[in-house]
């Protein structure tokens, strides 16, 4: 083996604080627990695919010795062949390591890396690298993981959470639109659209606590512009004087009428409001009575919110298919969750059922799928 110089590395103070670090009292190591180290230090500091290709050939290189050091010595040509870098990427990597304190460097008087041998031919001794300070800080890489885990979760969380204020900003803004056409709402909007504008993506590393707090805030500011709209401008509550009958039915939070069902879209005849009560029980999360297309259309707009679906997905919905299948679609959507969540111990494969609600009314416009046939072998399936 052609041996390589070392390359006369300055003293660093990350080498000599690497080199206190020390196995347990009669502690011996094999290369896959070695690995398994090498691999947990590699995530937990980041490493970039340089060092931690060489390090991954450095602890290949471990020969299992019974000494209180693990050294490997392998040359600068061999880590060229192996992984593919050049030199100066090789001693970068050295440095990046020693940096992180995970290798410590043993250097030779000659300034070479090579195995040491007794008269009988044993190694006894090695120059070259001392593995040592990665597995002997395995517990940290471990602690290190389990916080950046967690650090990962608590930013998924917060980005959530500016996308459900968003949304509610966003909800509250086009339904004072809807029922205040005549309200100036530009400042709202525009502070919206600003936001947007400064809110980070979901890739970067850090934490969107600040802005989550501007969210949410504008949350509020829209949400109480649309309930003082609503109020007459005044920060109290109309008074509603029922004069009517006492047994008059109160069910205004379910639309009896959403959309008028249009002439041309009368179903076919097999596709009646039984059959889609027979395959999709879930209809019943409405809790009002179905009997006709009308009440189809109100359970399917009702529902629509439980996928989790914009009400945008639901104009565009009805645009393009028409109210009564925009609606068969949300229950027929609502219940393929449903049982996939049944079936698969209460986690179902949907993971966006409101984008498998936009994707399904888009392919019953092109004719891809038909609801009818879907409901009737929905339909056999539960009686099966």
């Amino acid at each position: 083996m052609q041996l390589a110089s070392s390359g006369g590395r300055r003293l660093r103070h990350a080498a000599l604080v690497a080199r206190e670090l020390a196995l347990e009292a009669g502690r011996t190591v094999t290369r896959k627990e070695l690995s398994a180290a090498a691999r947990e230090a590699a995530k937990a500091l980041e490493l970039r695919n340089g060092p931690r290709s060489v390090l991954s050939e450095l602890v290949a290189c471990w020969g299992e010795q019974e000494w209180e050091r693990l050294l490997v010595w392998p040359s600068n040509d061999y880590l060229m062949s192996r992984t593919g870098l050049s030199e100066r990427s090789i001693r970068y990597a050295f440095k990046v390591l020693i940096e992180y304190q995970l290798i410590v460097p043993k250097e030779s008087p000659n300034g070479k890396r090579y195995a040491v041998k007794d008269l009988a031919g044993e190694l006894v001794d090695a120059f070259g690298f001392d593995l040592t300070p990665v597995y002997a800080r395995r517990g940290e890489w471990a602690e290190r993981l389990i916080e950046m885990k967690q650090a990962r979760e608590a930013r998924k969380r917060a980005f959530d959470e500016i996308t459900i204020a968003r949304r509610a900003a966003e909800e509250a803004l086009s339904a004072l639109a809807e029922h205040h056409p005549d309200l100036d709402r530009s400042d709202l909007e525009e502070q919206v659209k600003g936001l947007k504008a400064r809110t980070p993506v979901r890739s970067t590393k850090a934490m969107p606590h600040a802005i989550l707090d501007e969210w949410i805030a504008l949350r509020r500011t829209c949400e109480e512009a649309f309930i003082k709209a609503g109020n007459g401008g005044k920060d109290c509550r109309h008074t509603n004087n029922n004069n009517g009958s006492p047994s008059e039915p109160c069910n205004k939070g379910f639309p009896k009428k959403a959309e008028a069902v249009r002439s041309t879209e009368q179903p076919p005849e097999h596709l009646s409001p039984e059959l889609i009560l027979e395959a999709c029980p879930a209809i019943g999360d409405y809790g009002q009575p179905v009997r006709d297309l009308a009440d189809i259309v109100s359970a399917g707009r009702y529902l629509r919110a439980s996928l989790g679906a914009h009400e945008s997905a639901w104009a565009e919905a009805v645009e393009e298919v028409g109210p009564v299948r925009a609606a068969i679609a949300v229950i027929y959507v609502l219940q393929l969750y449903e049982d996939d969540a049944a079936r698969n111990g209460g986690e179902s494969r949907i993971k966006n059922p409101g984008g498998y609600f936009r994707a399904l009314t888009r392919m019953v416009k092109a004719g891809k799928i038909d609801l009818a046939v879907e409901l009737l072998a929905m339909r056999r399936r539960r009686m099966a």
